[in-house]
């Protein structure tokens, strides 16, 4: 189970593991399985666990105080889990991780993740490459969302993340894209007839 792992830590770091370092790893990630419509992290509840998907989806979303779910970022096969900042500052989460397909996981502590960075270097170089993957698509996704229309928005998920489209409901893509689903529907329909 922790081969996509070790294959994404290669992938990352540039560089191969060794025997030891794998077993490292995988004496830190537990192996954990969770079905559709669970919860991998609730609001108010502290990040504990950041999670490496192994196979399956999820999305990390707020509910405002009228009811209206707001999708922050989905996650699939070899993505990862986690509100970086609850895990970081050990504070409630604002937000819910929910699973939307059954799901396999590979989880770590804050401790141990932080242990395999010190002993692990290709651990280190991985997580260093992935905040700064991190930071850009953060930085995409609010620049889309103050200076991009909906249509153009749309057109960037397509471009950027087609997998989306054939794994999350219309729904979903509209909330995460920040558009009511008539909206969606509305430039869909206008993009197909062009």
């Amino acid at each position: 189970m922790h081969e996509p792992l070790f294959e994404y830590i290669e992938a990352k770091s540039e560089l191969k593991l060794t025997d030891e370092e794998r077993l490292l790893i995988k004496s830190k990630f537990q192996p954990k399985r969770l079905r559709k419509r669970q919860y991998f992290l609730q609001e108010g509840d502290v990040s504990k666990y950041v999670a490496f998907i192994v196979k399956g989806s999820a999305r990390m979303f707020s509910v405002d105080d009228k009811g209206h779910e707001h999708i922050i970022r989905f996650g699939l096969e070899s993505w990862w889990l986690n509100d970086a900042e609850s895990f970081i500052s050990l504070t409630p989460s604002r937000y819910n991780i929910e699973m939307l397909e059954d799901s396999e996981l590979l989880i770590i502590s804050v401790a141990d993740a932080y242990e395999l960075r010190d002993k692990s270097r290709l651990f280190d170089l991985t997580i260093k490459a992935m905040d700064k993957q991190a930071s850009m698509a953060t930085q995409r996704r609010i620049h889309a969302a103050i200076s991009m229309t909906g249509e153009e928005r749309y057109d960037e998920l397509v471009n950027t993340y087609p997998q989306f489209l054939q794994r999350f409901p219309q729904n979903m893509i509209a909330s995460y894209l920040g558009l009511s689903p008539e909206t969606l529907s509305r430039i869909r329909k206008n993009l197909m007839s062009k």
